[in-house]
């Protein structure tokens, strides 16, 4: 089933992820190229001006609707000693409850969000394009209900010059998600 980007895309032209690998952070791009041929063809990229990689200014310059752009973040926590990761996507209009719903589902006593420099060395993505495409192996993508209904939602691609668009059943379909309810508030 095709993903119609331009719910999301507002002015921006968007092409298949696999025809401009240069446009995906490494990871992602191999995450992208690791879906089944039918997965991958739903997932889109299109480039962007870096400077304008934040949600409210990308919504702003190119008529995306803020309610199909969702962020993902990581979050970590410690038990024992041992730091857990996991990356949440909400929606932009959202928040992620990371004192709640994570620390529930990381199992740890505090949670908050990863140092930058952390975040960008664990995942091998640029701060500000992040994304739930590529993370490491074993870490929870926790994915907000609302995400996963959306028809069209646009997400970091890794890189800050551009975006994925893709349907939020994909992004529910990646490698280590956990569809939660209430993730977003």
């Amino acid at each position: 089933m095709a993903v119609d980007w331009s719910l999301a895309a507002g002015t921006l032209e968007v092409v298949p992820a696999l025809e401009r690998p240069d446009l995906l952070a490494d990871p992602v791009a191999e995450a992208v190229r690791a879906l089944d041929e039918a997965e991958a063809a739903r997932v889109g990229v299109t480039e962007i001006d870096p400077e304008l990689a934040d949600t409210a200014a990308f919504c702003a310059q190119y008529g995306s609707p803020l309610e199909l752009s969702a962020n993902c973040v990581v979050v970590a926590g410690k038990r024992s000693g041992e730091v857990r990761y996991a990356a949440c996507l909400v929606l932009a209009t959202t928040r992620a409850d990371v004192n709640g719903v994570v620390k529930r589902r990381l199992d740890v006593r505090k949670a908050s969000f990863a140092p930058m420099d952390e975040a960008v060395a664990l995942t091998g993505m640029e701060y500000g394009g992040i994304t739930p495409f590529g993370l490491p192996e074993g870490w929870p993508v926790l994915v907000d209900a609302a995400v996963a209904e959306v028809p069209a939602a646009v997400v970091g691609s890794g890189l800050r010059r551009s975006k994925i668009l893709t349907a939020g059943e994909v992004l529910a379909g990646l490698p280590g998600a956990e569809v939660i309810e209430g993730l977003g508030r």
